[in-house]
């Protein structure tokens, strides 16, 4: 069995799987361990939907940028930034009405980063315990795009908000010999005391590892001739899929905002 060390240096996103399910005990010690997340203030501020409808991974497959391998996949959680649960049970159990000292607010800015916060470390919790089960994974970013309609999909109220998507499933063996990813030097992101600013060749010899794999597939813009940077800065930054994720986001923000601006309405 590997060591969490070697799960964490040897780990690859892995988007083809086995046709078999993930059996039902796997799936339950994958929960024990996920819900061993740390969290803020042991709040848990998240949950997870578990998309088993067909129709439901189909329409996510669709929304998440037209990927088929969501659809395929054995195993889907939608990782939710979640304080819904705290406002349903503080109305429902009258414990805003038991603290008349206390002024209601609705969820703030800092409730939902929170949330984010707790979200994403669940999420990346159940990665490494899947890795141990012997599944594979992989996050899938497009969960916050189209946020109206995966919010109408999933019922999601105001204050629980998609803040991830993994699938997992058992990796074909070849899968788990491919090459990993390049990632940067330690020195380019490990900062002492302060932040400091990349200029472009900072920032190209970070990637230089990156920059010279695509230039040998020939995949680099400009004939081949650009960099890591305008790469990036064309297929990613500026790409199609990430105007739809800011306005997607701006949507779940402003969902969010609307009861925090109603509530200091109410107190005003």
């Amino acid at each position: 069995m590997k060591t969490p060390l070697e799960i964490l240096l040897e780990r690859r996103s892995i988007r083809s799987f086995e046709a078999r399910p993930v059996e039902a005990d796997v799936i339950a010690r994958l929960k024990e361990a996920t819900l061993r997340a740390p969290t803020a203030g042991n709040m848990v501020l998240w949950s997870v939907i578990d998309v088993q409808d067909p129709e439901r991974k189909k329409a996510l497959s669709v929304l998440c940028d037209n990927q088929p391998f969501i659809a395929k996949a054995p195993l889907i959680w939608v990782f939710l930034a979640d304080t819904q649960k705290w406002i349903d049970g503080f109305e429902s159990g009258d414990s805003r009405g038991k603290s008349p000292d206390t002024p209601w607010r609705a969820p703030g800015w800092g409730d939902l980063h929170l949330c984010m916060q707790d979200a994403i470390i669940a999420a990346q919790t159940a990665v490494i315990a899947a890795e141990s089960l012997g599944l594979a994974s992989c996050y899938v970013g497009d969960i916050i795009e189209n946020y109206e309609k995966v919010a109408s999909l999933l019922s999601l109220p105001r204050y629980a908000a998609p803040a991830a998507m993994l699938v997992f499933g058992y990796p074909p063996e070849a899968a788990l010999h491919r090459p990993l990813t390049p990632r940067p030097p330690q020195e380019a992101l490990f900062m002492i005391d302060a932040y400091r600013h990349m200029d472009a060749h900072d920032l190209e010899n970070a990637f230089s590892v990156h920059t010279e794999q695509l230039r040998e597939r020939g995949v680099l813009p400009y004939g081949n001739t650009g960099s890591y940077a305008d790469l990036y800065y064309i297929k990613k930054y500026s790409s199609g899929f990430m105007r739809e994720m800011n306005r997607s986001a701006k949507a779940f923000f402003e969902r969010w905002g609307d009861g925090m601006e109603t509530s200091e309405s109410q107190e005003g």
